[in-house]
C-alpha cells in the first residue's frame, strides 16, 4: 500500500489487526518515490474473502493512499538478508564456494568470520542461511522482510483503476 507520511500512520494501520481475525506477519515501510508518500507491505494470511474485507477496511483509512494486493497478479517478491558467520579453519573458501553458488556478496571477510549479502525469494534466503550454518556458527542475521512489486505495467496508483476494492 502507500500510505501518507504522517505521524501515527503505520500505528493506525496495524492497529487494525488487533480487531479483526488475521494473522499479521510482516510490516515493511520505507518511503516511496512520492514526497511524503511510504510504500508499505504487509504480509497476512486468511481466506481470499478475508483478505478483500481487509483490503476494504484499509481502504477506509484516511491515511491510505493506495492498496495493491500482489496475490491478485504476477509479481516480484524479495528480501535482503545480511548473514554473519564465525569460521572455522578452511571455512572461509567454503563461506567463499556457497556465496558464489548462491550470488551473495562478500561484504566482509576475515580468517575467522565474514559477513555476506543476498537478496532473494524467502526460500532462497532460508536455502542460504541453512548453507551457512553447515560453514561455521551464525553469529548474526539480519533480513529486511518481504517486498514486492507487480509485474507488467501495474502500479499502487493505477490499480484502485483496474481493481475493484470490495466493500
Amino acid at each position: 500500500m502507500l500510505l501518507q507520511f504522517e505521524f501515527g500512520a503505520v500505528s493506525r494501520v496495524t492497529g487494525m489487526f488487533s480487531s479483526l481475525v488475521f494473522n499479521l506477519a510482516l510490516v515493511n515501510g520505507a518511503p516511496s518515490y512520492v514526497e511524503r508518500v511510504s510504500r508499505v507491505t504487509l504480509v497476512v494470511s486468511g481466506s481470499d474473502a478475508a483478505i478483500a474485507q481487509l483490503n476494504a477496511q484499509l481502504a477506509k483509512l484516511v491515511d491510505v493512499v493506495s492498496i495493491h494486493d500482489m496475490t491478485l497478479g504476477e509479481h516480484f517478491e524479495r528480501e535482503l538478508a545480511i548473514v554473519k558467520v564465525k569460521l572455522g579453519t578452511g571455512g572461509l573458501a567454503k563461506a567463499m564456494s556457497i556465496a558464489k553458488r548462491f550470488g551473495a556478496e562478500m561484504l566482509d571477510e576475515a580468517a575467522n568470520s565474514c559477513t555476506l549479502q543476498l537478496t532473494g525469494r524467502v526460500t532462497e534466503i532460508d536455502e542460504f542461511v541453512d548453507a551457512m550454518a553447515e560453514v561455521g556458527e551464525i553469529s548474526a542475521v539480519a533480513r529486511s522482510g518481504t517486498v514486492a512489486v507487480s509485474k507488467g505495467e501495474v502500479t499502487l496508483t493505477s490499480f484502485d483503476r483496474q481493481h475493484l476494492l470490495v466493500g
